[in-house]
């Protein structure tokens, strides 16, 4: 059997495939056109960009992103060796320093002995063992020639991004460092707003205008990354029950909590960029820079980058595909990240392991590896493929409702968190002491 795979595109989930691929000695023709031709979500041209927030979500195994997260550490993941390489003081969670981080990821990629990477735009899908991990913003040529091939796999939703701005023009007299509860160390910027000056801002919010998105209404909307302003018509205490909710964090000017808080978070080790937590949105940028200077600490923010919105596709996964993402029509075809329905930078990273894992034993011609639905890995798997949906297929974050239970009570939910990622992980060991 020919060892040679093709892997089309090289954002989380294709750097990974082709990491997972060429580590196990199979050789990689890696495809990547943001060279020459950028979709209208990235900047760069390093591989695995980071083109909505930096935080890769919490890094606790009473979490089931965190035990994703675990998972794919054990497994010599290329993008979590990448992310916990550049990470910066986030709390709980695994947040990045997005440029190094993605140098990294291009650099260990790049240098690979058994990739090789082509920089141009796939108009097709290539013959032979192809993963195609192109992302929900897929060039219309290849998205034509996808259609095609997956009936009803035109659907999407809308993702946002949230502004960037510089450390230096937050104005700290309005601000304190703080990590809600304490827990881990300070590390977020905290800029509280007192009942007054939050009624007003919610008002302007809600008035404010937006640009223009092509197709765009509210109900297109991820709930996993929704656009601030959506939030904030859904009422007026929703945005302080949601992303700037005080709860847990103590003024340290008065030793109690404030109505409502904005959280910044690091966004570069140097701690010169902080992105405002919270605050995807797809105002035009003077009603971004308008309305949040009505946030006393951001009254004169120096923006680097304001956030914008962009359209996600994704196929109807149910049917098209199976547990390890080929497609069941032309199991020579798998597909892997955002565009089979996995939501968040560790899940698109997720499919593209077990893609890249699983597709390497059926071209070296060793047997089929089995991620049961007790791992996370596994369960994003199963629920992508129809195993575990119910009603109609929608984009999913990694949660431990699709992971299989226990079978067996355990007081208190955060207990019954942590034994389902103990089992997890003690089947990943498994996997990996059989050789995977």
């Amino acid at each position: 059997m020919d060892s040679q795979v093709t892997v089309v595109g090289a954002g989380l989930a294709g750097s990974e495939a082709a990491w997972q691929l060429a580590q196990r000695g199979v050789r990689v023709k890696l495809v990547e056109m943001k060279r020459d031709k950028k979709t209208p979500a990235h900047i760069s041209e390093d591989f695995a960009e980071l083109v909505c927030s930096n935080s890769f979500r919490s890094d606790e195994l009473a979490n089931a992103v965190g035990l994703l997260k675990e998972e794919l550490r054990r497994l010599d993941s290329v993008i979590m060796r990448c992310a916990d390489a550049n990470r910066v003081p986030a709390g709980g969670a695994l947040a990045v320093d997005r440029e190094a981080y993605a140098k990294m990821v291009t650099e260990l990629i790049r240098s690979h002995p058994n990739i090789t990477v082509e920089e141009r735009e796939a108009a097709v899908i290539p013959e032979g063992e192809v993963i195609v991990a192109t992302g929900p913003l897929t060039s219309d040529a290849l998205s034509d020639d996808i259609a095609r091939r997956c009936p009803d796999s035109d659907l999407h939703f809308y993702d946002a991004a949230a502004p960037i701005v510089t450390f230096d023009s937050i104005d700290m007299n309005s601000a304190f460092f703080a990590s809600r509860y304490d827990k881990g160390t300070p590390d977020y910027v905290n800029c509280p707003m007192n009942k007054d000056e939050y009624t007003e801002f919610w008002k302007a919010l809600c008035s404010a205008e937006e640009a223009s998105v092509h197709g765009f209404d509210d109900s297109g909307v991820f709930e996993g990354c929704m656009p601030v302003e959506v939030m904030a018509r859904r009422g007026e205490d929703t945005l302080r029950f949601g992303p700037m909710k005080p709860v847990g964090l103590i003024d340290p000017r008065t030793g109690e909590e404030n109505y409502a808080v904005v959280q910044l978070r690091k966004d570069n080790a140097e701690g010169t960029l902080y992105n405002i937590v919270g605050f995807q949105t797809h105002l035009k940028f003077g009603e971004q820079r308008r309305v949040f200077s009505m946030i006393p600490a951001l009254r004169n923010a120096e923006y680097v980058r304001f956030g914008k919105m962009h359209r996600n596709t994704y196929l109807n996964s149910p049917g098209l595909l199976d547990r390890y993402y080929r497609l069941i029509s032309e199991p020579r075809i798998s597909f892997a990240g955002q565009m089979t329905g996995v939501e968040g930078y560790v899940e698109s990273c997720a499919s593209g392991m077990l893609v890249g894992i699983e597709t390497a034993h059926r071209v070296l011609g060793q047997p089929p590896v089995n991620f049961p639905q007790e791992t996370a890995i596994g369960a994003l798997g199963l629920y992508i493929s129809g195993g575990s949906v119910s009603g109609n297929f929608q984009p999913m974050n990694i949660n431990f409702g699709i992971v299989a239970p226990l079978g067996y009570r355990v007081k208190g939910k955060r207990n019954k968190n942590e034994e389902i990622s103990k089992r997890s992980l003690e089947l990943i060991e498994r996997l990996k002491a059989e050789g995977i």
